[in-house]
């Protein structure tokens, strides 16, 4: 992962629950909407499968990675499938420590003030704060006061509604899942609308840091 690239257009797309023979036109959906980063959770049925057919179709398009890594046995299958960065939904030590030896950049989950400073100490690209809806926007305005040289990422409740408000409150990236990326619609071969949340949502990203 080129986290330079990723800071230009801080936007993640969260997989889950997608079956692998579904990947493929779901890939080019995603290319064409202008995202660029896409995570794909470890708890989804064949998720090695899917990173690694992701990878394989995205040709160096897009940047993929593994999402809800929560042991090092899920993040060694995750990187043996092509997942280039990690990320999981709170701190665990071990796959940190691993990760920081090894150059893989990682996203560790955070919420409280005290958690946010322990998965920066630990060498994340950026702190996931997660679940962000239940606090909202202006929680991060409040953690960048003590902590403004932290690089935060809002997971959950995020949406095409509040993206500015989180940037205006000082996050440095979002994240959107299950909102935009519905499995019925994905399923059904029914990309279209996913195709336009994601240009739409694109586009307010890239207003919103520019």
């Amino acid at each position: 992962m080129d986290i330079y690239r990723f800071k230009k257009l801080p936007i993640m797309g969260i997989i889950r629950g997608i079956e692998p023979w579904a990947i493929d036109a779901l890939i080019e959906t995603i290319f064409v909407s202008g995202l660029e980063t896409i995570e794909i959770t470890m708890n989804t049925p064949d998720a090695a499968k899917s990173i690694k057919n992701a990878v394989a179709l995205s040709q160096g398009r897009l940047m993929i990675g593994a999402g809800t890594v929560l042991s090092l046995d899920s993040m060694h299958m995750a990187l043996d499938a092509g997942a280039s960065f990690i990320v999981m939904p709170t701190f665990i030590k071990e796959v940190a420590a691993y990760c920081a030896k090894n150059n893989i950049l990682f996203f560790p989950g955070a919420l409280t003030p005290q958690e946010v400073y322990t998965a920066y100490s630990s060498g994340a690209a950026m702190v996931k704060v997660f679940p962000a809806g239940l606090f909202g926007p202006k929680y991060f305005k409040e953690l960048k006061g003590p902590f403004d040289k932290i690089a935060l990422l809002a997971v959950g409740g995020v949406k095409l509604d509040n993206i500015k408000e989180y940037f205006d409150c000082k996050a440095d990236g979002v994240a959107v899942g299950a909102s935009v990326f519905n499995v019925e619609k994905i399923h059904s071969g029914n990309t279209q609308s996913i195709k336009d949340s994601l240009v739409a949502i694109v586009q307010a990203v890239r207003k919103s840091v520019s």
